[in-house]
């Protein structure tokens, strides 16, 4: 894969905040679609709730699983 192409699967993670929700947001006008339920856990170390969301290309979902 080449610099400029796309993965075809990627896993967002960041703090639960506008800055993780625009991230996704701008990966879904990017053309990727969300792939499974987000996921959530709370670090009571720093006080916040941690997330991941798993997006992959169109593409991904139609290609054979070989």
């Amino acid at each position: 894969m080449s610099e400029n192409e796309k993965p075809a699967y990627r896993l967002l993670t960041g703090t639960d905040d506008h800055a993780f929700c625009v991230r996704v947001s701008d990966a879904l006008a990017e053309g990727y679609i969300l792939h499974g339920s987000p996921s959530c856990t709370y670090d009571p170390n720093q006080d916040r709730m941690l997330v991941a969301q798993a997006i992959i290309l169109p593409i991904v979902q139609s290609s054979p699983s070989g």
